[in-house]
Protein backbone atom coordinates (compact mmCIF):
# COMPACT_ATOMS: atom_id res chain seq x y z
CA UNK A 1 0.00 0.00 0.00
CA UNK A 2 1.31 3.16 -0.52
CA UNK A 3 0.85 7.07 0.97
CA UNK A 4 1.09 10.30 -0.80
CA UNK A 5 4.31 12.20 0.40
CA UNK A 6 6.16 14.72 -0.83
CA UNK A 7 9.38 14.12 -3.13
CA UNK A 8 11.53 14.99 -0.64
CA UNK A 9 9.69 12.64 2.14
CA UNK A 10 10.25 9.85 -0.26
CA UNK A 11 14.14 11.20 -0.20
CA UNK A 12 14.44 10.93 3.23
CA UNK A 13 13.11 7.71 3.89
CA UNK A 14 14.91 6.25 0.42
CA UNK A 15 18.20 7.36 2.50
CA UNK A 16 17.05 5.68 5.87
CA UNK A 17 16.56 2.40 4.02
CA UNK A 18 19.93 2.84 2.87
CA UNK A 19 21.63 3.15 6.06
CA UNK A 20 21.88 7.04 5.79
CA UNK A 21 23.26 8.76 9.25
CA UNK A 22 24.45 12.05 8.29
CA UNK A 23 23.59 14.67 5.64
CA UNK A 24 26.44 17.33 5.04
CA UNK A 25 25.45 20.90 3.65
CA UNK A 26 24.44 24.24 3.28
CA UNK A 27 20.72 25.03 2.56
CA UNK A 28 19.49 27.42 -0.34
CA UNK A 29 15.99 28.03 -1.82
CA UNK A 30 16.36 25.53 -4.39
CA UNK A 31 16.66 23.05 -1.80
CA UNK A 32 15.35 24.02 0.91
CA UNK A 33 12.25 21.70 1.25
CA UNK A 34 14.51 18.76 2.14
CA UNK A 35 16.50 20.90 4.72
CA UNK A 36 13.14 21.76 6.32
CA UNK A 37 12.29 17.67 5.89
CA UNK A 38 15.68 16.80 7.55
CA UNK A 39 15.76 19.58 10.17
CA UNK A 40 12.17 18.88 11.56
CA UNK A 41 11.72 14.71 11.02
CA UNK A 42 10.28 13.30 13.97
CA UNK A 43 11.35 9.50 12.91
CA UNK A 44 14.45 8.75 15.20
CA UNK A 45 16.26 7.65 11.91
CA UNK A 46 16.42 10.20 9.63
CA UNK A 47 19.50 10.99 8.77
CA UNK A 48 21.32 13.92 10.98
CA UNK A 49 21.66 17.39 9.11
CA UNK A 50 25.04 18.83 9.59
CA UNK A 51 25.80 22.40 8.13
CA UNK A 52 28.87 23.55 6.80
CA UNK A 53 30.67 26.70 6.23
CA UNK A 54 31.41 25.53 2.28
CA UNK A 55 29.73 23.23 0.25
CA UNK A 56 33.53 21.99 -0.97
CA UNK A 57 33.92 20.92 2.47
CA UNK A 58 30.91 19.49 2.39
CA UNK A 59 31.30 16.74 -0.18
CA UNK A 60 35.13 16.30 1.72
CA UNK A 61 33.10 15.19 4.31
CA UNK A 62 30.59 13.04 2.78
CA UNK A 63 33.51 11.79 1.33
CA UNK A 64 35.34 11.07 4.53
CA UNK A 65 32.02 8.99 5.58
CA UNK A 66 32.76 7.11 2.31
CA UNK A 67 36.26 6.32 3.22
CA UNK A 68 35.55 5.48 6.64
CA UNK A 69 32.67 3.33 5.86
CA UNK A 70 32.83 2.17 2.76
CA UNK A 71 28.94 3.29 2.74
CA UNK A 72 28.56 6.52 0.72
CA UNK A 73 28.44 9.90 2.43
CA UNK A 74 26.06 12.41 1.53
CA UNK A 75 26.07 16.10 0.94
CA UNK A 76 23.07 17.90 0.04
CA UNK A 77 23.59 21.73 -1.65
CA UNK A 78 21.60 24.36 -3.34
CA UNK A 79 21.55 25.56 -7.28
CA UNK A 80 24.06 27.57 -9.01
CA UNK A 81 27.64 27.62 -6.94
CA UNK A 82 26.17 25.36 -4.48
CA UNK A 83 26.47 22.76 -6.98
CA UNK A 84 29.76 23.76 -9.04
CA UNK A 85 31.29 24.27 -5.53
CA UNK A 86 30.93 20.63 -5.36
CA UNK A 87 33.09 20.00 -8.32
CA UNK A 88 36.67 19.48 -6.30
CA UNK A 89 35.09 17.33 -3.77
CA UNK A 90 33.65 15.28 -6.29
CA UNK A 91 36.59 14.53 -8.76
CA UNK A 92 38.54 13.61 -5.38
CA UNK A 93 36.37 11.58 -4.66
CA UNK A 94 35.91 9.58 -7.43
CA UNK A 95 39.89 10.02 -8.12
CA UNK A 96 40.37 7.77 -5.01
CA UNK A 97 37.25 5.54 -4.63
CA UNK A 98 35.38 7.04 -1.70
CA UNK A 99 31.99 6.56 -2.55
CA UNK A 100 29.60 9.75 -2.33
CA UNK A 101 26.10 10.74 -3.28
CA UNK A 102 25.86 14.55 -3.99
CA UNK A 103 22.18 16.04 -4.31
CA UNK A 104 22.37 19.38 -5.85
CA UNK A 105 18.92 21.42 -5.73
CA UNK A 106 18.15 22.72 -9.36
CA UNK A 107 15.27 25.66 -11.05
CA UNK A 108 11.83 24.76 -10.94
CA UNK A 109 11.39 22.48 -14.26
CA UNK A 110 9.48 25.38 -16.16
CA UNK A 111 12.92 27.42 -15.36
CA UNK A 112 15.28 24.94 -16.77
CA UNK A 113 15.65 26.24 -20.43
CA UNK A 114 15.44 29.64 -19.18
CA UNK A 115 18.77 31.96 -18.23
CA UNK A 116 17.34 32.84 -14.48
CA UNK A 117 18.74 33.09 -11.43
CA UNK A 118 21.35 30.24 -10.16
CA UNK A 119 20.20 27.96 -13.49
CA UNK A 120 23.32 25.94 -14.78
CA UNK A 121 23.17 22.59 -16.69
CA UNK A 122 24.90 21.04 -12.86
CA UNK A 123 24.18 17.56 -14.70
CA UNK A 124 26.75 17.96 -17.14
CA UNK A 125 28.88 20.28 -15.38
CA UNK A 126 29.36 17.66 -12.51
CA UNK A 127 29.15 14.47 -15.23
CA UNK A 128 33.03 14.67 -15.74
CA UNK A 129 33.87 14.46 -11.78
CA UNK A 130 31.56 11.42 -11.05
CA UNK A 131 30.61 7.91 -11.84
CA UNK A 132 26.89 8.77 -12.52
CA UNK A 133 25.47 12.36 -12.84
CA UNK A 134 21.57 12.90 -13.64
CA UNK A 135 18.50 15.49 -13.54
CA UNK A 136 15.26 13.87 -11.71
CA UNK A 137 11.84 14.83 -13.22
CA UNK A 138 9.30 13.67 -11.46
CA UNK A 139 9.08 12.55 -8.40
CA UNK A 140 8.05 9.65 -8.34
CA UNK A 141 11.46 8.84 -9.90
CA UNK A 142 13.58 10.06 -6.90
CA UNK A 143 13.75 6.77 -4.93
CA UNK A 144 14.86 4.71 -7.59
CA UNK A 145 17.42 7.45 -8.90
CA UNK A 146 18.81 7.45 -5.49
CA UNK A 147 18.96 3.91 -5.00
CA UNK A 148 21.14 3.73 -8.14
CA UNK A 149 23.49 6.28 -7.33
CA UNK A 150 23.82 4.29 -4.44
CA UNK A 151 24.65 1.04 -5.76
CA UNK A 152 26.39 2.72 -8.23
CA UNK A 153 28.67 5.07 -5.69
CA UNK A 154 29.77 1.87 -3.76
CA UNK A 155 30.25 -0.21 -7.37
CA UNK A 156 34.16 -1.24 -8.04
CA UNK A 157 36.21 1.38 -8.54
CA UNK A 158 34.01 3.24 -6.05
CA UNK A 159 33.35 7.01 -6.77
CA UNK A 160 31.37 9.88 -6.68
CA UNK A 161 26.99 10.06 -8.33
CA UNK A 162 25.23 13.59 -8.37
CA UNK A 163 21.39 13.89 -8.64
CA UNK A 164 19.74 17.53 -9.61
CA UNK A 165 16.76 17.91 -7.99
CA UNK A 166 14.54 20.71 -9.52
CA UNK A 167 12.68 22.56 -6.88
CA UNK A 168 9.35 21.57 -7.80
CA UNK A 169 10.62 17.98 -7.48
CA UNK A 170 11.65 17.99 -4.23
CA UNK A 171 7.84 19.58 -3.26
CA UNK A 172 5.52 17.22 -5.67
CA UNK A 173 3.57 14.42 -4.42
CA UNK A 174 4.45 10.89 -5.24
CA UNK A 175 2.24 7.70 -4.44
CA UNK A 176 4.99 5.55 -5.60
CA UNK A 177 6.73 3.19 -3.09
CA UNK A 178 10.28 4.03 -1.87
CA UNK A 179 13.02 1.72 -2.30
CA UNK A 180 14.18 -0.59 0.07
CA UNK A 181 17.70 -1.66 1.46
CA UNK A 182 20.00 -2.58 -1.36
CA UNK A 183 20.68 -6.67 -1.49
CA UNK A 184 24.88 -6.78 -1.36
CA UNK A 185 26.30 -7.68 -4.15
CA UNK A 186 28.88 -10.94 -3.51
CA UNK A 187 32.16 -11.35 -6.12
CA UNK A 188 33.54 -14.72 -6.60
CA UNK A 189 36.68 -15.86 -6.33
CA UNK A 190 39.11 -17.84 -9.07
CA UNK A 191 39.02 -21.33 -9.90
CA UNK A 192 40.81 -24.11 -7.89
CA UNK A 193 43.55 -24.50 -10.69
CA UNK A 194 43.98 -20.72 -11.12
CA UNK A 195 45.25 -20.58 -6.79
CA UNK A 196 47.31 -23.20 -7.55
CA UNK A 197 48.78 -21.40 -10.49
CA UNK A 198 49.20 -18.08 -8.44
CA UNK A 199 50.62 -19.99 -5.55
CA UNK A 200 53.25 -21.78 -7.53
CA UNK A 201 54.49 -18.64 -8.73
CA UNK A 202 54.64 -17.64 -5.57
CA UNK A 203 56.71 -20.52 -4.13
CA UNK A 204 59.06 -20.41 -7.27
CA UNK A 205 60.01 -16.80 -7.16
CA UNK A 206 63.26 -15.45 -5.73
CA UNK A 207 61.56 -12.24 -3.60
CA UNK A 208 57.69 -12.13 -4.39
CA UNK A 209 56.45 -8.74 -3.08
CA UNK A 210 53.12 -7.66 -2.08
CA UNK A 211 51.86 -4.10 -3.13
CA UNK A 212 48.88 -3.48 -1.27
CA UNK A 213 46.87 -0.43 -2.98
CA UNK A 214 43.86 1.65 -2.08
CA UNK A 215 41.34 -1.37 -2.95
CA UNK A 216 42.90 -3.55 -0.55
CA UNK A 217 42.69 -1.28 2.75
CA UNK A 218 38.80 -2.37 3.32
CA UNK A 219 37.86 -5.01 6.33
CA UNK A 220 37.65 -8.06 4.36
CA UNK A 221 40.65 -7.46 1.70
CA UNK A 222 43.04 -6.51 4.52
CA UNK A 223 41.58 -9.76 6.72
CA UNK A 224 42.54 -11.99 4.04
CA UNK A 225 46.18 -10.20 3.44
CA UNK A 226 46.68 -10.66 6.99
CA UNK A 227 45.76 -14.13 7.14
CA UNK A 228 47.76 -15.00 3.79
CA UNK A 229 50.89 -13.82 5.84
CA UNK A 230 49.97 -15.69 8.78
CA UNK A 231 50.24 -18.39 7.02
CA UNK A 232 53.40 -17.36 4.93
CA UNK A 233 55.45 -14.22 5.19
CA UNK A 234 56.26 -12.09 2.13
CA UNK A 235 57.39 -8.39 2.17
CA UNK A 236 54.50 -6.44 1.70
CA UNK A 237 54.94 -2.39 0.35
CA UNK A 238 51.52 0.09 1.17
CA UNK A 239 50.59 2.67 -1.26
CA UNK A 240 49.61 5.77 0.74
CA UNK A 241 45.91 5.13 1.01
CA UNK A 242 46.82 1.08 1.59
CA UNK A 243 48.50 2.49 4.85
CA UNK A 244 47.57 0.73 8.33
CA UNK A 245 46.96 -3.16 6.19
CA UNK A 246 49.76 -4.28 7.87
CA UNK A 247 49.49 -4.87 11.69
CA UNK A 248 51.32 -4.88 14.86
CA UNK A 249 52.03 -8.83 14.75
CA UNK A 250 53.12 -8.60 11.51
CA UNK A 251 55.28 -5.77 10.98
CA UNK A 252 58.45 -7.52 9.72
CA UNK A 253 56.82 -7.98 6.98
CA UNK A 254 56.23 -3.99 6.11
CA UNK A 255 58.29 -2.49 3.74
CA UNK A 256 57.08 1.09 3.90
CA UNK A 257 55.25 2.78 1.26
CA UNK A 258 55.67 4.41 -2.07
CA UNK A 259 53.86 7.23 -3.86
CA UNK A 260 55.15 10.40 -5.54
CA UNK A 261 59.20 9.76 -5.87
CA UNK A 262 60.75 7.14 -6.58
CA UNK A 263 63.03 7.13 -3.81
CA UNK A 264 62.00 4.85 -1.06
CA UNK A 265 62.55 1.25 1.07
CA UNK A 266 59.38 0.12 -1.06
CA UNK A 267 60.98 1.18 -4.54
CA UNK A 268 64.39 -0.84 -3.91
CA UNK A 269 61.88 -3.77 -3.17
CA UNK A 270 59.57 -3.94 -5.70
CA UNK A 271 63.10 -2.94 -7.91
CA UNK A 272 64.91 -6.23 -6.83
CA UNK A 273 61.41 -8.31 -6.79
CA UNK A 274 60.94 -10.81 -9.48
CA UNK A 275 57.31 -11.36 -8.86
CA UNK A 276 54.75 -8.09 -7.64
CA UNK A 277 51.50 -9.03 -6.40
CA UNK A 278 49.23 -6.32 -6.45
CA UNK A 279 46.46 -6.21 -4.83
CA UNK A 280 43.85 -3.35 -5.21
CA UNK A 281 46.36 -1.36 -6.60
CA UNK A 282 45.36 1.86 -9.13
CA UNK A 283 47.90 3.57 -10.81
CA UNK A 284 46.29 7.06 -9.08
CA UNK A 285 48.35 6.26 -6.59
CA UNK A 286 51.25 5.79 -7.99
CA UNK A 287 51.89 4.87 -11.52
CA UNK A 288 53.89 2.34 -12.78
CA UNK A 289 55.94 4.28 -14.93
CA UNK A 290 57.53 4.87 -11.59
CA UNK A 291 57.80 1.92 -9.82
CA UNK A 292 58.01 -0.93 -12.94
CA UNK A 293 59.73 0.81 -15.52
CA UNK A 294 63.31 -0.85 -16.28
CA UNK A 295 62.40 -3.72 -14.21
CA UNK A 296 62.43 -7.43 -14.61
CA UNK A 297 59.60 -9.81 -13.40
CA UNK A 298 56.14 -10.61 -13.31
CA UNK A 299 53.53 -9.22 -12.16
CA UNK A 300 49.75 -10.48 -10.94
CA UNK A 301 47.06 -8.41 -10.76
CA UNK A 302 44.16 -9.40 -7.82
CA UNK A 303 41.58 -6.53 -7.89
CA UNK A 304 38.18 -6.27 -7.78
CA UNK A 305 37.98 -4.50 -10.90
CA UNK A 306 39.88 -4.86 -14.27
CA UNK A 307 43.38 -3.29 -14.14
CA UNK A 308 43.97 0.05 -16.68
CA UNK A 309 46.30 -1.72 -18.91
CA UNK A 310 49.44 0.70 -20.14
CA UNK A 311 53.05 -0.17 -21.50
CA UNK A 312 54.29 0.09 -18.31
CA UNK A 313 51.33 -2.28 -16.66
CA UNK A 314 50.99 -5.13 -18.66
CA UNK A 315 50.23 -7.64 -15.54
CA UNK A 316 51.15 -11.70 -16.35
CA UNK A 317 47.95 -13.00 -14.64
CA UNK A 318 44.97 -11.23 -13.69
CA UNK A 319 42.33 -12.25 -10.86
CA UNK A 320 39.42 -10.03 -10.43
CA UNK A 321 37.06 -10.82 -8.22
CA UNK A 322 36.54 -10.72 -3.62
CA UNK A 323 39.84 -9.91 -2.61
CA UNK A 324 39.69 -10.94 0.69
CA UNK A 325 38.06 -14.57 -0.18
CA UNK A 326 40.83 -15.22 -2.92
CA UNK A 327 43.48 -14.15 -0.50
CA UNK A 328 41.75 -16.47 2.44
CA UNK A 329 41.73 -19.34 -0.47
CA UNK A 330 45.12 -18.70 -1.39
CA UNK A 331 46.20 -19.29 2.16
CA UNK A 332 45.01 -22.68 2.17
CA UNK A 333 47.61 -23.63 -0.69
CA UNK A 334 50.49 -23.13 1.66
CA UNK A 335 51.49 -25.18 4.61
CA UNK A 336 54.25 -24.51 7.65
CA UNK A 337 57.10 -25.72 5.55
CA UNK A 338 57.47 -22.84 3.04
CA UNK A 339 59.32 -19.88 3.29
CA UNK A 340 61.13 -17.28 1.43
CA UNK A 341 65.26 -18.49 0.42
CA UNK A 342 67.95 -17.69 2.76
CA UNK A 343 69.12 -15.17 0.05
CA UNK A 344 65.44 -13.11 0.03
CA UNK A 345 65.93 -13.27 3.71
CA UNK A 346 69.53 -11.61 4.52
CA UNK A 347 68.42 -8.91 1.65
CA UNK A 348 65.43 -8.01 3.77
CA UNK A 349 66.76 -7.83 6.59
CA UNK A 350 69.45 -5.65 5.75
CA UNK A 351 66.36 -3.22 3.87
CA UNK A 352 64.34 -3.45 7.07
CA UNK A 353 67.34 -1.57 8.89
CA UNK A 354 67.53 0.63 6.21
CA UNK A 355 63.73 1.52 6.71
CA UNK A 356 64.00 1.99 10.80
CA UNK A 357 67.29 4.08 10.16
CA UNK A 358 65.77 6.63 7.55
CA UNK A 359 62.70 7.02 10.49
CA UNK A 360 65.49 7.72 13.68
CA UNK A 361 65.36 11.84 13.92
CA UNK A 362 68.50 13.67 13.87
CA UNK A 363 70.14 15.76 16.36
CA UNK A 364 68.40 19.26 16.95
CA UNK A 365 70.56 22.05 15.24
CA UNK A 366 67.42 24.76 15.14
CA UNK A 367 65.52 24.49 18.39
CA UNK A 368 63.04 26.84 17.73
CA UNK A 369 61.64 24.74 14.90
CA UNK A 370 60.97 21.34 14.87
CA UNK A 371 62.40 18.55 12.76
CA UNK A 372 59.94 16.82 10.72
CA UNK A 373 61.21 13.36 12.03
CA UNK A 374 60.66 14.69 15.42
CA UNK A 375 57.79 15.65 15.09
CA UNK A 376 56.25 12.38 13.31
CA UNK A 377 57.98 10.22 16.29
CA UNK A 378 56.26 12.42 19.04
CA UNK A 379 53.15 11.85 17.33
CA UNK A 380 53.72 8.29 17.22
CA UNK A 381 54.09 8.39 20.40
CA UNK A 382 50.72 10.37 21.32
CA UNK A 383 48.67 8.01 18.94
CA UNK A 384 47.27 4.43 19.51
CA UNK A 385 46.07 2.04 16.61
CA UNK A 386 42.22 2.95 17.03
CA UNK A 387 43.24 6.93 16.97
CA UNK A 388 42.11 8.42 13.44
CA UNK A 389 44.62 10.20 11.43
CA UNK A 390 43.79 12.59 8.80
CA UNK A 391 46.70 14.34 6.62
CA UNK A 392 46.34 17.21 3.90
CA UNK A 393 48.05 17.78 1.11
CA UNK A 394 52.19 19.64 1.52
CA UNK A 395 55.40 18.90 2.40
CA UNK A 396 54.06 17.52 6.07
CA UNK A 397 52.07 14.88 3.60
CA UNK A 398 55.66 13.71 2.15
CA UNK A 399 56.90 13.04 5.71
CA UNK A 400 54.06 10.96 7.34
CA UNK A 401 53.10 9.08 4.41
CA UNK A 402 57.11 7.48 4.73
CA UNK A 403 57.46 7.77 7.91
CA UNK A 404 54.25 7.37 9.86
CA UNK A 405 53.86 4.22 11.04
CA UNK A 406 49.22 3.16 11.02
CA UNK A 407 48.63 -0.25 12.18
CA UNK A 408 44.79 -0.42 11.19
CA UNK A 409 43.02 0.59 8.08
CA UNK A 410 41.67 3.52 6.95
CA UNK A 411 42.63 4.92 10.69
CA UNK A 412 45.58 6.93 8.28
CA UNK A 413 43.94 9.07 5.98
CA UNK A 414 45.81 10.89 1.93
CA UNK A 415 44.49 12.58 -0.85
CA UNK A 416 46.68 10.51 -3.02
CA UNK A 417 44.57 10.64 -6.11
CA UNK A 418 44.12 14.26 -6.56
CA UNK A 419 46.28 15.64 -3.58
CA UNK A 420 43.39 18.24 -2.65
CA UNK A 421 44.53 20.75 0.04
CA UNK A 422 41.60 20.83 2.71
CA UNK A 423 41.00 17.70 3.40
CA UNK A 424 42.09 16.93 6.64
CA UNK A 425 40.19 18.87 8.77
CA UNK A 426 36.70 17.81 6.95
CA UNK A 427 37.46 14.51 7.35
CA UNK A 428 38.62 14.20 10.68
CA UNK A 429 34.98 15.98 11.04
CA UNK A 430 33.25 12.94 10.04
CA UNK A 431 35.91 10.60 11.45
CA UNK A 432 34.67 12.09 15.01
CA UNK A 433 31.02 11.37 14.05
CA UNK A 434 31.55 7.82 12.69
CA UNK A 435 34.22 6.89 15.95
CA UNK A 436 32.75 9.39 18.42
CA UNK A 437 35.06 7.15 21.43
CA UNK A 438 38.36 7.75 19.98
CA UNK A 439 40.70 10.52 19.14
CA UNK A 440 40.95 11.82 16.33
CA UNK A 441 44.13 13.99 14.92
CA UNK A 442 44.07 16.47 12.03
CA UNK A 443 47.16 17.61 9.83
CA UNK A 444 47.64 20.45 7.79
CA UNK A 445 50.42 23.15 6.57
CA UNK A 446 49.56 26.27 7.19
CA UNK A 447 48.47 26.73 3.65
CA UNK A 448 46.36 24.29 3.28
CA UNK A 449 44.37 24.95 6.67
CA UNK A 450 43.21 28.06 5.33
CA UNK A 451 41.71 26.50 2.60
CA UNK A 452 38.73 24.49 4.95
CA UNK A 453 40.06 26.20 8.57
CA UNK A 454 36.03 28.03 8.68
CA UNK A 455 35.20 24.36 9.34
CA UNK A 456 36.80 24.90 13.00
CA UNK A 457 33.28 26.48 13.99
CA UNK A 458 31.47 23.60 12.71
CA UNK A 459 33.81 20.69 14.88
CA UNK A 460 33.16 23.14 17.79
CA UNK A 461 29.92 23.09 17.07
CA UNK A 462 29.20 19.63 16.84
CA UNK A 463 31.56 19.28 19.75
CA UNK A 464 33.62 17.37 18.89
CA UNK A 465 37.61 16.11 20.19
CA UNK A 466 39.53 16.66 17.19
CA UNK A 467 43.46 18.13 17.93
CA UNK A 468 44.40 19.50 14.89
CA UNK A 469 48.18 20.03 14.17
CA UNK A 470 49.73 22.83 11.66
CA UNK A 471 53.39 22.24 10.35
CA UNK A 472 53.88 25.91 9.62
CA UNK A 473 56.38 27.40 7.84
CA UNK A 474 55.38 30.37 5.99
CA UNK A 475 55.27 28.74 2.20
CA UNK A 476 53.55 26.71 0.03
CA UNK A 477 56.41 24.31 1.14
CA UNK A 478 55.71 21.26 -1.37
CA UNK A 479 55.62 23.61 -4.44
CA UNK A 480 58.61 25.58 -2.73
CA UNK A 481 61.07 22.75 -2.79
CA UNK A 482 60.14 21.07 -5.82
CA UNK A 483 60.63 24.67 -7.82
CA UNK A 484 64.27 25.17 -6.03
CA UNK A 485 65.17 21.26 -6.96
CA UNK A 486 63.75 22.15 -10.64
CA UNK A 487 64.93 26.29 -11.28
CA UNK A 488 67.23 27.10 -8.52
CA UNK A 489 64.84 29.04 -7.39
CA UNK A 490 60.94 28.92 -6.01
CA UNK A 491 57.99 31.61 -7.84
CA UNK A 492 55.03 32.29 -6.02
CA UNK A 493 54.96 30.68 -2.53
CA UNK A 494 55.06 32.70 -0.07
CA UNK A 495 52.18 34.07 2.14
CA UNK A 496 51.94 36.10 5.11
CA UNK A 497 51.12 34.41 8.83
CA UNK A 498 48.53 33.98 11.06
CA UNK A 499 48.38 34.21 14.26
CA UNK A 500 46.59 30.48 14.71
CA UNK A 501 46.01 30.48 18.44
CA UNK A 502 44.20 33.39 18.50
CA UNK A 503 42.20 31.91 14.91
CA UNK A 504 41.04 28.96 17.30
CA UNK A 505 40.11 31.01 20.13
CA UNK A 506 37.90 33.21 18.26
CA UNK A 507 35.82 30.00 16.94
CA UNK A 508 35.84 29.06 20.68
CA UNK A 509 38.37 26.22 19.88
CA UNK A 510 41.71 25.76 22.24
CA UNK A 511 44.62 26.98 20.71
CA UNK A 512 48.50 25.70 21.84
CA UNK A 513 51.90 26.53 20.23
CA UNK A 514 55.18 25.16 20.22
CA UNK A 515 57.94 27.47 20.69
CA UNK A 516 60.90 25.03 20.14
CA UNK A 517 61.52 21.43 19.74
CA UNK A 518 61.78 20.75 23.60
CA UNK A 519 58.36 21.62 24.21
CA UNK A 520 56.66 19.59 21.61
CA UNK A 521 56.09 16.93 24.17
CA UNK A 522 54.10 18.75 26.61
CA UNK A 523 52.56 20.64 24.70
CA UNK A 524 50.55 17.51 22.44
CA UNK A 525 49.99 15.85 25.64
CA UNK A 526 47.68 18.99 26.69
CA UNK A 527 46.51 18.88 23.34
CA UNK A 528 45.24 15.37 23.60
CA UNK A 529 43.75 15.65 27.46
CA UNK A 530 41.45 18.68 26.24
CA UNK A 531 37.56 18.32 25.40
CA UNK A 532 36.62 19.66 21.97
CA UNK A 533 38.92 21.24 19.16
CA UNK A 534 42.24 21.71 19.72
CA UNK A 535 44.36 23.92 17.20
CA UNK A 536 48.37 23.29 17.67
CA UNK A 537 50.82 25.63 15.94
CA UNK A 538 54.48 23.89 15.17
CA UNK A 539 57.18 25.91 13.70
CA UNK A 540 58.31 23.16 11.13
CA UNK A 541 62.14 23.10 9.99
CA UNK A 542 61.87 22.24 6.46
CA UNK A 543 65.76 22.78 5.59
CA UNK A 544 65.96 18.95 4.53
CA UNK A 545 63.24 18.88 2.31
CA UNK A 546 65.45 18.86 -0.90
CA UNK A 547 66.03 15.48 -0.15
CA UNK A 548 62.51 14.01 -0.56
CA UNK A 549 62.71 14.63 -4.10
CA UNK A 550 66.33 12.93 -4.60
CA UNK A 551 66.60 9.73 -6.44
CA UNK A 552 68.47 7.37 -3.04
CA UNK A 553 68.00 4.08 -4.96
CA UNK A 554 71.99 2.86 -4.49
CA UNK A 555 73.53 -0.08 -6.46
CA UNK A 556 74.02 -2.06 -3.19
CA UNK A 557 70.75 -2.68 -2.20
CA UNK A 558 69.83 -4.24 -6.05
Amino acid sequence: MTTNKRGSEALIETMMNHGIHYVFGIPGAKVDQLFEDLQYSTDPNAPQLVITRHEQNAAFMAAGIGRLTGQPGVVAVTSGPGASNLATGLVTATSEGDPVIALGGQVKRDDLARLTHQSIKSQELLAPTTKFSTEVQDANALSETFANAYQTAIAPKAGATFISLPQDVLSETTDRPVMKAPVPVNQGIPTENQLQELASQIKRAKLPVILAGMRASDDETTAGIRRLLQQVHLPVVETFQGAGIISHELEDDYFGRVGLFHNQTGDLLLKKSDLVIAVGYDPVEYEARNWNQDRTGQIINLDSIDPELTVDYQPDMMMTGNMGATLTALAAQFDSSFSLNQSATDYLTTLREKRDAEDVPPVITDSTRVHPLALVSELQNCITDEMTVTVDVGSHYIWMARHFRSYEPRHLLFSNGMQTLGVALPWAISAALVRPNTQIVSISGDGGFLFSGQELETAVRLNLNIVHIIWNDGHYDMVKFQEETKYGRSAGVDFGGVDFVQYAESFGATGLRVTNEDDLAAVLAEAFQTEGPVIVDVPVDYSENSQLSQTLLDDQFY
